[in-house]
């Protein structure tokens, strides 16, 4: 298959399933009752789970990160003291335990240590996997509590967080990670607890190969838009991405569900040509992305470099481009050795506010904010009332839109100034030494995970510093989604008439589309004129960095 053709049957699969497993999500997510969800309710003490306020709301989500924020953060450090340790590795250090239990439960996965040699199979299995589920779940849960109060009329509640949670852990991400496991069993990811095995080298010096419940981490890494490895190297590994088939099902769940989203989104507001509009918006970035990587990498010397050869050009430079824009941040290749143009597409894709299909849920809720702010500067233009879906946009809701699309990029900038003016313990030089930095805060405050792997993170400042923009990449944009969403979820809908703007056209998908570029492109194109862009021009000088 080449590469065209290849591409082809990438995003018609996607096309094809994602509407229909976003009905079901969607069906899921408001059915009166589901199997098994009474009984669990009722040990929980939530037999009848009650409608919640938006401050209600958001007021359980931040108590059920902090419980297992802490959970997670006492697993990691006291895994010498824990079973499944075959290595007898110690605990993590303080700071690195706190960066990597803020990364899981938000769903960023940002990784400052070598898995295989770092964690033990129980830390593993039992502390990071199940915030892959439940990060991922936290997500699907926000985006329809936003769904249903965009299409109230006047409501104060729009579901239970807990219920939310629940349905979208075991009864959307569950299933599908199981049968994703499976697949990738049959292709020879490793699925055990066996000890590491000890061999021979080519020095005959021994050599240690790690096993681990593999299979299990892999696949709702992908379908949760998570990405950490259970490797250092990720799915670069043959552990966890031996075949090309593998490569596929993997690359192919790294977008499936931040897609199917989006119809989620479009069944819970009653508009499916809406849904449509954003999706191929979505689709368009990505697609461009794409090309400018594959085009930029065909024409470099020495492409091969940091890529795997069991895989092609296109696999790699579509997994790439498809990681840095779905949140999901795993790699099959490493990022550092691309083309600065390459890599700054990358980059910038991160930047945007991971909204080019993003993360599972927290794609389409990012992508909410650029939609009322495009029906907000429409309407300004053409002296109009503005108004989303029949929703009036006030003063209050477009305070809430700044501060989701804004905090983030403000602790991408400071954060990265901040880190090249002090003593970080980072000393490289030039324009590429600026993008490994401005890689590293832009993965943490836009969820993402991956890096530049030239930067070197595990220190007190890098763990604390890119932790802290971890939280605020999360929660500010949460808390802004669910307290806008809230208050237009109060609001009467007005009924469509002449002078409506409708938000299912195509003039529409091209507002939007360059409302996202315009503001990406505000806040970051001089920061970039400085990192990729300059050292592409370098590069083709003959300068090297």
């Amino acid at each position: 298959m080449n590469d065209i053709s290849y591409l082809f049957v990438f995003f018609t699969l996607l096309l094809l399933a994602a509407p229909f497993t976003g009905y079901y999500m969607a069906w899921i997510l408001e059915a009166k009752s589901l199997p098994t969800e009474k009984t669990v309710f009722r040990y929980l003490g939530l037999e009848n789970p009650k409608g919640q306020e938006p401050k209600e709301y958001l007021k359980s989500l931040i108590v059920f990160h902090l419980i297992g924020g802490v959970l997670l953060f006492l697993i990691l450090s006291f895994q010498d003291k824990l079973p499944f340790n075959s290595l007898k590795l110690s605990g993590m250090d303080w700071d690195l335990a706190l960066n990597t239990a803020i990364s899981f439960i938000t769903n960023t996965n940002w990784q400052a240590y070598s898995g295989e040699s770092q964690l033990s199979y129980f830390s593993q299995a039992v502390g990071l996997t199940p915030q892959n589920f439940v990060s991922a779940g936290v997500g699907i849960a926000v985006l329809a509590f936003a769904g249903r109060a965009i299409a109230s009329t006047t409501k104060q509640e729009f579901g239970n967080f807990w219920q939310d949670l629940y349905r979208s852990v075991f009864f959307i991400l569950l299933p599908l990670s199981f049968i994703l496991a499976i697949l990738l069993l049959s292709q020879g990811v490793v699925q055990s607890f066996a000890d590491t095995i000890q061999t021979s080298g080519f020095d005959g010096n021994p050599v240690f190969i790690p096993l681990g419940p593999v299979a299990s981490q892999v696949s709702i890494k992908q379908l949760g838009t998570n990405g950490g490895g259970f490797f250092g190297v990720n799915s670069a590994h043959p552990f966890e991405n031996p075949t090309p088939i593998s490569n596929f099902l993997e690359l192919f769940s790294i977008l499936f569900l931040p897609a199917a989203s989006v119809f989620l989104y479009g069944k819970a507001v009653g508009s499916f040509r809406h849904a449509w509009v954003v999706f191929f918006v979505m689709l368009a970035l990505i697609l461009l992305g794409w090309a400018v990587v594959y085009i930029s990498e065909i024409g470099s010397v020495g492409y091969w470099e940091g890529k795997e050869t069991r895989f092609s050009l296109a696999e790699s430079s579509l997994w790439l481009s498809a990681t840095s824009a779905a949140s999901n941040g795993s790699v099959n290749s490493m990022h550092d050795s691309y083309s600065p143009l390459a890599g700054g597409v990358a980059l910038f894709q991160i930047m945007i506010g991971e909204v080019i299909f993003g993360g599972v849920g927290a794609g389409m809720y990012g992508m909410l904010l650029f939609l009322v702010l495009t029906v907000f500067l429409s309407g300004l233009m053409t002296g109009r009332t503005p108004e989303y879906l029949g929703k009036k946009i006030e003063s209050y809701d477009i305070k809430c839109v700044l501060v989701g699309i804004l905090s983030p990029t403000v602790c991408i900038l400071i954060g990265s100034a901040v880190t090249l003016m002090i003593d970080s313990g980072y000393s490289a030089k030039g324009p590429h030494a600026l993008s490994q930095v401005l890689y590293a805060f832009s993965s943490a405050s836009g969820n993402n995970g991956s890096a530049f792997a030239g930067f070197g993170a595990d220190t007190v400042w890098g763990n604390l510093a890119l932790g802290f923009c971890m939280l605020v990449g999360r929660f500010s944009v949460i808390a802004s989604v669910i307290l806008l969403t809230g208050n237009m979820g109060a609001k009467k809908t007005t009924e469509k008439g002449l002078g409506s703007f409708r938000t299912d056209s195509l003039l529409f998908g091209g507002l939007l589309l360059s409302v996202i570029l315009i503001v990406a492109g505000l806040s970051f194109f001089p920061v970039l004129s400085l990192g990729p862009i300059l050292e592409q021009i370098l590069l083709s000088n003959g300068k090297l960095f």
